[in-house]
């Protein structure tokens, strides 16, 4: 599931670049250079190279990199005068914007006017929790980080929660920035605007273009984006290789003998490059469907939350009892708190199966309940089949 998100993530910047070199060459109306899916795919695969190089460094430059995101996205904690890339934005934006929204248009207004058939608000605002989901995935990197950190027991859940924290903040900062530009929903969604539909491209194109006769402007700030995206890539692919590496040391993986190597800088090099190889390849089915390619990657936020569930499921069910709270616990308030988590997963794995679209039809049918029922069901009968017979339970690496 995580190298799905390692896809979505990768590719969305292979578009993202897609669209600067449109917008940088004359734009859609133009005469820009639109790039095809066979270039994007090349820059999915150049992207993916570059992360993997990355994370086949040692653990010392890959917390510099880490470190260098942290201060891409947030205050740096050594200056009050740095302004990072996404606070500039959520200023600059709606600043520069000779056109801006009411505060009631950005907190009251529905696009019912959508032309995907949807006219209930509340359905709208139901498939509109989905973006907010997936901001709030990834904060399991700190855990599959690890056995690499130390006081991990501490630092670990530490990180999870600043993580968190951070997202929430400048996630709604951003969000809240940006739709203060935007003005007419129809006209950025239209495959005829300068950004070939491309919405966020087309509010910072725009914004600058109104002011000063140019989108100049607009261009950059979505490089700052491109950025902040690289790095976000950067992190998945280091999750995924991370978490192939603990799953093949357990013998949970074809050749696990073969991805659980590390090399002399304690890093797990040929899970990083599988990580790499498997987001490349799930990324080529675009090439002839982009339905198709959508429901592959469709597991990237629903997958994750059901994975993060189901420790927790058995945790306030079966180990109620038994389980032993590490240094870093909730105290009495976990078992409240893990049954909230537990529902709210099964709540939102339902609303993002429903339909996105109507009339439903081959090209507009929510493939995320195939995606995942398969997946569940593949993961089931395995365990069933062969795993229940020899898998042990994770391997423990110090003494107790």
């Amino acid at each position: 599931m995580l190298w799905a998100v390692t896809t979505s993530v990768d590719y969305s910047l292979a578009q993202l670049i897609q669209v600067i070199i449109l917008l940088s060459t004359g734009g859609n109306n133009g005469g820009g250079y639109l790039a095809s899916k066979y270039v994007v795919i090349g820059f999915h695969g150049g992207i993916l190279l570059i992360h993997a190089i990355i994370n086949s460094l040692s653990i010392t430059w890959l917390s510099f990199f880490g470190q260098l995101a942290a201060a891409w996205n947030v205050l740096d904690s050594e200056s009050n005068l740095f302004l990072s890339g996404v606070f500039v934005l959520m200023i600059l934006i709606p600043t520069v914007a000779t056109e801006r929204a009411s505060a009631k248009f950005v907190f009251t207004h529905f696009n019912t006017d959508n032309g995907a058939g949807i006219h209930s608000k509340l359905y709208i605002f139901v498939l509109g929790l989905l973006m907010s989901q997936y901001t709030l995935t990834g904060y399991d990197a700190s855990a599959h980080m690890t056995e690499e950190t130390k006081s991990a027991d501490i630092n670990g859940p530490r990180g999870i929660i600043s993580a968190i924290g951070i997202s929430i903040i400048v996630g709604w900062g951003y969000l809240l920035g940006v739709s203060f530009a935007v003005t007419n929903i129809p006209y950025l969604l239209s495959k005829d605007n300068d950004a070939g539909g491309y919405a966020i491209a087309e509010v910072f194109y725009l914004a600058f273009k109104s002011r000063y006769g140019n989108g100049i402007g607009g261009i950059i700030c979505l490089g700052i984006i491109a950025i902040a995206i690289f790095f976000c890539g950067m992190s998945s692919v280091t999750s995924n290789s991370r978490m192939a590496y603990a799953f093949s040391r357990d013998g949970a993986m074809p050749l696990s003998s073969l991805w659980h190597q590390v090399n002399r800088q304690d890093v797990p090099i040929n899970a990083v490059w599988l990580s790499a190889f498997i987001s490349f390849c799930m990324a080529l089915p675009s090439l002839g469907s982009l339905v198709a390619f959508q429901a592959m990657v469709s597991i990237a936020t629903i997958g994750l939350y059901i994975a993060y569930a189901l420790p927790i499921f058995f945790r306030v069910t079966l180990a109620r009892n038994t389980f032993v709270p590490g240094p870093f616990n909730l105290g009495r308030y976990g078992i409240l708190v893990g049954w909230v988590a537990v529902l709210w997963v099964a709540t939102i794995t339902v609303l993002f199966s429903l339909p996105v679209a109507y009339p439903i039809a081959k090209d507009t049918l929510n493939y995320t309940p195939v995606a995942v029922g398969g997946l569940f069901v593949l993961i089931v009968s395995s365990w069933i089949l062969s795993a229940r017979h020899w898998f042990r339970g994770p391997i423990t690496n110090i003494d107790t």
